[in-house]
Order: C-alpha cells, then sequence, then structure tokens
C-alpha cells in the first residue's frame, strides 16, 4: 500500500478506484476523497496525483489540468466591514 497524500492518508490504490469509477479530474478527485486539501495544499502529492491519473487514462501529464487553488482565508471581524 502506498501512501501518496498524507495529509489525508490516501492510498494510491484509493485513487485508482475512485479514477475507475469516473472520476477522471483533480478536482473531482479533490472533491470525493479530499486529496490536495490538507496541511500542505497539494504541494507534496499534486504532482504524483497528476501522474496516476495521466497513466490510468492513458494521456501526457501535462493534459491533466491541475486542482482549483484557492488561498487559505482569515476571518475579518465584523466591526473591519462597519462603514467609518
Amino acid at each position: 500500500m502506498k501512501i501518496v497524500c498524507r495529509c489525508e492518508d490516501r492510498t494510491e490504490e484509493e485513487i485508482i478506484q475512485k479514477i475507475k469509477q469516473g472520476y477522471k479530474t483533480m478536482d473531482d478527485l479533490k472533491r470525493i476523497i479530499r486529496v490536495t486539501m490538507g496541511r500542505c495544499q497539494g504541494r507534496g502529492c499534486r504532482r504524483i496525483i497528476a501522474r496516476i491519473l495521466a497513466r490510468e487514462l492513458g494521456v501526457p501529464v501535462e493534459a491533466i489540468k491541475q486542482p482549483t487553488f484557492r488561498p487559505p482565508t482569515k476571518p475579518v471581524p465584523i466591526s473591519a466591514a462597519e462603514e467609518k
């Protein structure tokens, strides 16, 4: 068993299973099994998952679109939104 996404504890076998179930993009995998959503935000697994997707789909790795990235947000106090 090879762990690919350490933050979310996801294995290569889990990822391949989801691809075979019809999840064919990085965003699909991100939404269904949370890969690239852990503490490292995909820095440790994004390229590996892209290679697995490319291999399983039979396409070049360059054809794999990278997942949507949203920078972390921080809470803003309500008083900051009030007009002054």
